[in-house]
């Protein structure tokens, strides 16, 4: 099996998650930098501000890079087209299906890799000709499905064909060596890099990320159907209790509103949208993302290496 860094010609097997409002060309540059696949997170931008950080990701790098496009923005139509025009040669896609972009990416040399919470949906997707796919489990932060990692990711690598990366609650050399373990060939993260020097979040919403423990995470939208995973606060134990009251969704919609950039943008811990997976508890310092994937590695090496000797079965 080949390793997600051969697939992608980078350093290491690590795909920084595209999250919205988060993910910059600035950002998505640091992360090829530091060695891992940067992507620049399409949500919370119109087709201007994505081809602008597409030009300046690859004005500071010479790595490469790509864009994740979540398919129910209102304009991934006109994004879809741009990352042609730009000559982006990796996309990664979430809510929804990328099938009527296919031809176009294709013909265009672009590498495909969706974003799938189900083994079913991964084998709906293999025909349309992706490349990989990313099997995220609830463990993860924003937007999330049912299934846990551990259980998803052995599915999707005895459904499809395709090369598999694993996302949701990886955050340490543990996780990765977890997850080539189950047959991945690498893996995606999010919320480790939340707390990194070069992230451009809020320093108030970094701070509640070190102070968190691993049961002060909450899905809001359970109920609703739209899953989002987030640090506890105000807004999203107040979220949760109206839901279950039965408030209807335009109720629900005063509290989410701009939420996320309140969050990255103004450090508002209280009534932002502090999205992060369960991996938060596994968070104590801010550190470069350089020295956040190589330590990553390393680990995953050691942990790998010492399984083999102490285990006899």
């Amino acid at each position: 099996m080949k390793l997600l860094n051969e697939i992608l010609g980078t350093k290491y097997p690590i795909i920084q998650g595209g999250m919205a409002n988060i993910a910059t060309g600035e950002f998505a540059a640091a992360c090829s930098n530091a060695g891992a696949l940067g992507l620049i997170g399409s949500g919370g931008m119109d087709a201007d501000s994505l081809r602008e950080n597409i030009r300046r990701c690859r004005a500071l790098t010479d790595k490469p890079f790509g864009v994740n496009i979540m398919l129910m923005h209102p304009q991934a139509d006109e994004f879809a087209k741009i990352v042609v025009e730009e000559g982006v040669k990796i996309v990664t896609t979430g809510a929804g299906n990328p099938g009527k972009y296919m031809a176009a990416w294709k013909a265009a040399d672009i590498t495909v890799i969706p974003v799938v919470a189900a083994a079913i949906l991964a084998k709906h997707l293999e025909p349309l000709g992706i490349d990989a796919v990313i099997a995220e489990g609830t463990e993860s932060g924003g937007h999330v499905g049912e299934m846990t990692t551990m259980a998803l990711v052995p599915q999707v690598v005895d459904a499809v064909h395709v090369p598999v990366i694993a996302a949701g609650g990886i955050a340490d050399g543990r996780g990765l060596a977890a997850a080539l373990a189950l047959g991945a060939c690498g893996v995606q993260v999010g919320t480790c890099l939340l707390a990194s020097t070069e992230c451009p979040i809020h320093e108030n919403y970094k701070a509640a990320l070190l102070k968190a423990r691993d049961s002060d995470t909450i899905v809001t939208g359970r109920i609703s159907g739209t899953p989002v995973r987030v640090l506890k606060n105000r807004m999203s134990r107040e979220y949760v209790r109206q839901e279950k009251a039965g408030a209807d969704k335009m109720a629900l919609e005063r509290f989410t509103l701009g939420s996320l950039r309140k969050a990255v943008f103004d450090g508002d811990t209280e009534s932002g949208s502090l999205m992060a997976g369960q991996a938060a508890g596994l968070l104590h310092e801010v550190r470069p993302v350089e020295e956040i994937f190589a330590l990553m590695v390393n680990d995953a090496k050691n942990c790998i290496g010492g399984l083999h000797k102490e285990i006899t079965l």
